[in-house]
């Protein structure tokens, strides 16, 4: 009988390879659009590697939720990102129910919000808000601006063709920091009292905390939906409040039913304060703590000085243009 051999010992299994595609993102932006085709492709660029600096070694993640047009927008995909274009599976007047879609989609650890897609990123906003989110609780802020100067004159009939003219006076994209010297700041200050944030950053854990925007919100444009989210991340338990400066997002005009002139634009934020308060049981204010404060090293110091809108004006992020006839 010849001997038993032993069994040879088990070899040890090779580790898994896991793809590139399966790995999730560093960053993603969800972004909502409605009929802003030329915009929304300006923001786009604005958020491409060709324009976004310091952000080596980092995937990102971009994805525009299409609340209902006409036609889904035919758009060149942002330079260097994962990109997905998607139509909302319940296209409505508020913004609010396609915005939650994408960021059930979103992928990555920090998701930053953009209610209203009409807005450019200055250059270093990604990498200036991957850096500021230290903490899973952290509720990174950018500031807003919009193309254009108060009082300037331009009618809302022209008002397309004179973003376009001024971008292209500072050499847009190529000089992206030259945004501020062509725009007005929605706030006082880059630590002075804020409304909201239209390019708003929160880890994942925090969004799926916060249950996104709330679909009580159901007016055209959303209404209060982003100054009430930026109001419960704040009241969340052990959150902190982080501002970006020397980084913004910069409103385009797009035709929106309430930013085509101030009368109606102070008579849309009265109605959306009144029922702000009616859901909430209290005034829709503007937060005052300065946080701690995250200066981007991408940023030129200092910036050209952008002027002040009036407080009567509405913030364009409560003008989206998002409502549909």
């Amino acid at each position: 009988m010849s001997p038993v051999r032993p069994a040879a010992p088990a070899r040890p299994k090779a580790p898994a390879l896991v793809s590139l595609a399966e790995m999730p993102p560093d960053i993603s932006v969800v972004l909502v659009s409605f009929e802003m085709e030329q915009a929304l492709q300006r923001s786009l660029m604005s958020l491409s590697r060709r324009c976004q600096l310091g952000l080596e070694g980092r995937r990102c993640e971009i994805i525009v939720i299409d609340n209902g047009s006409a036609r889904m927008p035919q758009l060149t995909p942002p330079e260097g990102m994962e990109f997905r274009l998607l139509r909302a599976s319940r296209p409505a007047p508020s913004p609010v129910g396609a915005l939650n879609e994408g960021l059930a989609l979103a992928r990555a650890p920090l998701i930053g919000a953009w209610i209203d897609g009409a807005r450019m990123a200055s250059p270093g906003l990604l990498a200036a808000c991957l850096a500021a989110a230290e903490d899973a609780r952290d509720v990174v802020v950018t500031l807003n601006y919009r193309l254009g100067r108060p009082d300037d004159g331009v009618a809302p009939a022209e008002r397309a063709a004179h973003d376009a003219a001024l971008l292209a006076g500072i050499g847009w994209p190529a000089q992206g920091y030259g945004l501020f010297s062509i725009a007005t700041a929605e706030q006082a200050g880059e630590q002075g009292p804020i409304l909201e944030s239209n390019a708003l950053f929160l880890s994942r854990g925090l969004w799926a905390e916060l249950g996104g925007f709330d679909p009580v919100f159901d007016e055209p444009g959303g209404g209060a939906a982003n100054p009430d989210l930026l109001q419960r991340a704040l009241a969340a338990p052990g959150t902190r409040l982080v501002r970006v400066t020397g980084e913004g997002t910069f409103h385009q005009y797009h035709g929106g039913t309430t930013s085509t002139c101030r009368e109606s634009a102070t008579e849309a934020l009265k109605t959306i304060a009144r029922r702000y308060a009616a859901l909430r049981g209290q005034p829709l204010a503007r937060i005052r703590q300065v946080g701690s404060v995250f200066a981007s090293p991408h940023a030129p110091a200092p910036h050209a000085p952008a002027p002040h809108a009036p407080e009567r004006i509405a913030p364009p992020d409560l003008q989206t243009g998002m409502a549909r006839p």
